[in-house]
């Protein structure tokens, strides 16, 4: 291969196995597995816990239900859940072609605080968007974030996304949102 790509250009399958490395150098012993109906309890708590966008338990069981293979919960040695990426799919007008896209939206990422600086963050959007290619057959993926959240704007960054768009006044305190989207894979 010629240069070094860009960020952007960054197959999903690297980014997988750089998430791979990054968790047995940084969290050993911690592991990236799909969600289960018993986690969702832990997996509304860390939301909570950590976002001021709070949804319902039913929508967290209905996400898991429908597309629970791109739902994955990150869990401590200790065998507890302390992170979790959540996604559906949806067909939408794409952000790289004209046509419809199938997107795979991340929908909500959160790491409890004390377990952050690990790669646990990278690692969960690694295993959801590499899922969102290989079982959902999605040829792009798209999230939102606060536009003052610079640490997870970061994190997007290092995973390929860039700023398609501001949503103005997205979130219920009226903060805007970056809409971020990649291709994949």
């Amino acid at each position: 291969m010629g240069g070094l790509l860009e960020q952007s250009e960054l197959h999903i399958d690297t980014i997988y196995n750089n998430a791979l490395r990054i968790l047995s150098e940084r969290a050993p012993g911690y592991r990236i597995r799909n969600a289960e109906p018993r986690d969702i309890s832990r997996v509304v708590y860390i939301n909570r816990t950590c976002l001021p966008e709070n949804y319902p338990v039913y929508f967290f069981e209905e996400l898991l239900r429908n597309y629970g293979k791109a739902f994955y919960v990150a869990e401590s040695p200790e065998g507890e859940v302390v992170g979790y990426v959540m996604t559906r799919v949806e067909w939408k007008p794409g952000f790289f072609k004209k046509l419809l896209a199938r997107s795979l939206h991340i929908v909500s990422l959160a790491v409890l605080p004390e377990y952050r600086r690990k790669g646990l963050g990278y690692a969960l959007m690694a295993h959801a968007m590499r899922a969102g290619y290989r079982e959902y057959s999605c040829n792009e993926t798209y999230l939102e974030v606060r536009v003052s959240n610079r640490p997870a704007i970061s994190l997007y960054e290092k995973l390929g996304y860039r700023i398609v768009r501001i949503a103005h006044g997205y979130y219920l305190d009226g903060e805007d949102a970056y809409i971020m989207a990649r291709r994949l894979p």
